[in-house]
């Protein structure tokens, strides 16, 4: 039962059933080795595929290995110790040392001096409002993971467009000649019903262009998050990072699990927190990936503070020929959260012409707005028209 309640909270779905079962299955004679042992749990709790590793390290960590008096007695002997090699840090570790040792640290701190006084308080915001509205940058490590939790559970809106392919339909507009004079055929020259079609819906591509330097290396850890919750619901998602050079992680992504795939990331990304070449990395998007990601109107992420090192007039250039190749492109800039932003950087006026909307990404607020705003909705308040014609006072503060 214990067992079964560490899988629960690293993430593993056991349900009081299953217990049963292992209990069951236990007393038929499944305890004879180690080995029949961890496969009948194995065969019991383990219902998909990605959720094995983070059982095989669970049930070693939790069942004691045999070797494990060994290694405790090479560290009590530093000098017979040998060094081996480093060995990665295997995904689902973390959430597995915090869903073991939880219990140990609630029970210290039930554990109170005597004539100890509890004060009971009360607020007027709650903790999560607080999160919600809390900037990325300030964050502290408990309220980071938090917010990773609160991005995991997020819900994420469906649009889907018209294309110009049909499908099968009893109450379609339009006849299907085809199907109809097939079904003839079948039917000897005998009365039939008419076919009929509609234009089949799906949804379109989204690519995603996340800016990882140094100035947005702060927001581009939390935004991967969300891009993987993306992913996971959400089919024909390509995400592309670059600072210096441009990368595609979209394979890293599509891991089941949120810290293996963080894990792909860093280890395929050779950039992270350098310098900033936003012109260089669009030609590079726009001359080897744009005809291949770019299809059936898809829809472009561009997640950047705009502040661009190099010469703006090729900045300029490259976001009029991705311009020509989305069909709506959507500017996620930090910089926004800041009442009274002026466009005064000259890489974020060689971007400003050429999207559609603009929006500020820095906090789970801003996050919920953005799975809001997928679905196509354009605000008048996201308009960057609108903003440069008008001033800063058009654009709504999220301070």
């Amino acid at each position: 039962m214990h067992f079964a309640r560490v899988l629960r909270e690293a993430g593993i779905p056991v349900g009081p059933g299953a217990v049963i079962d292992a209990l069951d299955a236990a007393a038929t004679g499944a305890m004879a080795s180690r080995e029949d042992f961890y496969w009948m749990l194995h065969s019991v709790f383990v219902k998909k595929r990605e959720h094995s590793p983070l059982f095989e390290q669970a049930f070693h960590v939790f069942w004691r290995r045999p070797r494990m008096l060994e290694q405790m007695m090479q560290m009590l002997f530093q000098q017979i110790q040998v060094e081996a090699p480093p060995k990665d840090k295997k995904a689902g570790m973390r959430r597995l040392a915090e869903a073991m040792f939880s219990d140990a640290d609630t029970t210290s701190q039930r554990q109170r001096p005597p004539g100890e006084v509890e004060i009971d308080a009360e607020y007027t915001s709650s903790v999560d409002e607080v999160l919600r509205k809390r900037d990325f940058e300030q964050m502290s490590a408990e309220e980071v993971r938090r917010a990773k939790q609160a991005i995991a559970r997020m819900r994420l809106n469906r649009f889907e467009v018209r294309t110009r392919r049909f499908c099968r339909s009893i109450h379609g507009s339009r006849i299907d000649m085809r199907r109809t004079l097939r079904d003839s055929l079948r039917a000897g020259g005998d009365v039939i019903d008419l076919a009929r079609k509609v234009h089949r819906y799906r949804e379109p591509p989204l690519v995603v262009l996340a800016d990882i330097s140094g100035s947005m290396s702060g927001y581009s850890r939390m935004f991967l998050h969300f891009l993987h919750a993306l992913s996971s619901d959400r089919s024909r998602v390509h995400v592309f990072v670059f600072g210096t050079r441009l990368t595609n992680i979209t394979r890293a992504l599509k891991r089941r699990d949120v810290d293996e795939a963080m894990e792909k990331v860093s280890a395929q990304v050779q950039d992270w927190s350098g310098g900033t070449r936003i012109a260089d990395c669009l030609k590079n998007f726009n001359f080897h990936w744009a005809r291949r990601v770019l299809t059936q109107g898809a829809h472009v992420l561009l997640m950047t503070d705009g502040l661009e090192r190099g010469d703006t007039e090729a900045l300029s250039i490259e976001m009029a020929r991705l311009r020509r190749a989305a069909r709506r492109i959507v500017w996620l800039n930090p910089l926004l959260r800041y009442e009274g932003f002026e466009a005064r950087a000259g890489g974020i006026r060689a971007i400003m012409p050429q999207v559609d909307e603009f929006r500020p990404v820095h906090n789970l607020e801003t996050l919920e707005d953005l799975a809001a705003a997928l679905t196509g909705s354009n605000e008048a308040s996201h308009n960057p028209r609108r903003f440069m014609a008008q001033g800063p006072e058009s654009l709504e503060a999220h301070p």
